[in-house]
This record gives C-alpha cells, sequence and structure tokens, in this order.
C-alpha cells in the first residue's frame, strides 16, 4: 500500500524578477513550481498589485499573481498582504491542491515602514481527520524585529493551534544566526527539517551562490519523510532565493 504523503515547498518569489531585477521571471517560475509537483506552496514577496509595471511589462499578467500562479494546479489560495506603496503591494501567499478551511493574515511590524505580517491557513486533507495549519511568514531584517516577531508567532500558535494539530512553519526568516530555534523548540515542540536530516540548516541565499541560511521549513505532528534544496536549473537564474521542500506522512 502507498503512504500517502504531504509535500510543501517554501519560496521567496523576488516579487518575479531574477535576482538582478532586470528580467521579469514569473512565468517561468510557475513552470518551475508546477514541475515540483508540491501540494502546498508558501511563497514570500508575492506581488498583489503594481500599476507601474502592469503599464510597462509586456507579459505581466492581468490577474494576481498569486491567481495566476494557482491557475490550473492549486486550486485553493489566499493572499496576505505585506508592503503596501504607491503602485500596489506584495505580502505572503499560500497555494493548495487541498481545501482551505479558514486564513487569517495577522500584521506583527513594529513598523510602517517595513510592514510584516504572518498569514495563517487551516488546510483540509482527504488522508488525515485532523486538519493541517500552515504558517507562511517573512520575518524583518534587525535582531530585535525579528524577535519580537518569533514571540507574536508563539503567541499565535499557543492560542490558535491545538496541540495535537499537525503544523507547518514555514518562509524567509531572515534569521541568519538561528536566533528563533530555541523558542521554536522549547516553546511550541517545533523541528527544523535540514536540521533533523542533515544537523544544520539549509542554505538558501543567494541563490547563485548560497551562503546565509534565510529560509526554514519547521513541523510537529507529522513524520518527516525527506527534505531537499532546489539548487538545480532553472532556480539560480530565477529569484534571489532558493526554494526548498519538505516531504511529510501524517
Amino acid at each position: 500500500m502507498t503512504i500517502p504523503r504531504l509535500k510543501i515547498l517554501t519560496y521567496n518569489l523576488h516579487k518575479g524578477f531574477n535576482a538582478s531585477n532586470r528580467r521579469f521571471v514569473l512565468h517561468q517560475i510557475k513552470e518551475a513550481l508546477v514541475d515540483t509537483n508540491a501540494d502546498v506552496l508558501l511563497l514570500q514577496e508575492m506581488q498583489g498589485e503594481h500599476q507601474k509595471h502592469q503599464r510597462k511589462i509586456i507579459d505581466w499578467p492581468i490577474c494576481s499573481h498569486s491567481e495566476f500562479i494557482a491557475e490550473g494546479w492549486w486550486p485553493f489560495y489566499v493572499y496576505g498582504k505585506n508592503v503596501t506603496h504607491s503602485d500596489g503591494h506584495h505580502g505572503n501567499a499560500i497555494l493548495s491542491k487541498y481545501p482551505i478551511e479558514s486564513w487569517e493574515n495577522i500584521n506583527v511590524s513594529p513598523y510602517s515602514w517595513a510592514s510584516r505580517s504572518l498569514l495563517h491557513a487551516v488546510i483540509r486533507l482527504p488522508i488525515s481527520e485532523l486538519p493541517v495549519h500552515v504558517v507562511c511568514l517573512h520575518f524583518g531584517l534587525t535582531g530585535a524585529e525579528r524577535d519580537r516577531q518569533t514571540q507574536q508567532l508563539c503567541e499565535r500558535i499557543d492560542s490558535h493551534v491545538p496541540h495535537d494539530a499537525p503544523l507547518i512553519v514555514a518562509g524567509d526568516f531572515n534569521d541568519w544566526r538561528g536566533r528563533v530555534e530555541r523558542h521554536f523548540h522549547e516553546q511550541l515542540g517545533l523541528q527544523e527539517v535540514f536540521q533533523q536530516t542533515h544537523g544544520r540548516y539549509a542554505r538558501t541565499f543567494p541563490c547563485w551562490l548560497p551562503i546565509l541560511t534565510m529560509d526554514r521549513i519547521y513541523y510537529r505532528g507529522l513524520s518527516l519523510y525527506t527534505c531537499d534544496r532546489l539548487a538545480h536549473s532553472p532556480w539560480p537564474v530565477l529569484s534571489d532565493h532558493a526554494p526548498l521542500t519538505a516531504s511529510f506522512t501524517l
């Protein structure tokens, strides 16, 4: 009998542009994401609207980028606005092959000029009696900001996620010093997929020569089957981050 698995992917899209910001590569990003056959995508720096780019870039989608990537492959998706500017906004998105029962976007930024949020969704799987809680995040650039956001995340999980529910927290942590690990492990009982399998975080930034451990996938209430950093072609010529994947059994 085949054991059912859930494949997760986290990726910072760099707003659909390549690392140098010279080429719009969202169409190539979608093709690469489809090829991974992931069940749930947790995406950061997802462009919600940009009026200037929409007027100037020929192949800019007529719909939102979340809808463009999801169309035909991930029928359920939610978008949480993070940063608002004069031309539009961008944020986090969760795309799923399975129904999203509920979701909420929680503002965790202390600064109006650098808005950050947690996108928390509850996904119903046909292979599990318990729904899976999924949190997509993009933490701030300063240590003090990340410390505060880590505590807000812990409070959110303690108050809104049952202790026996499967939970996945993934995204761009901007935490190259590994300061969130103690809180996640001691307060929440979370494990990081690469720490579990390789004894270290995956290096994901910059994608052409990964040095910094910016992106992670944490979990509890599931069994880790495998994980991978996607560093092969075409990923190095797309965003400035490398994607991470993890497969779980429930």
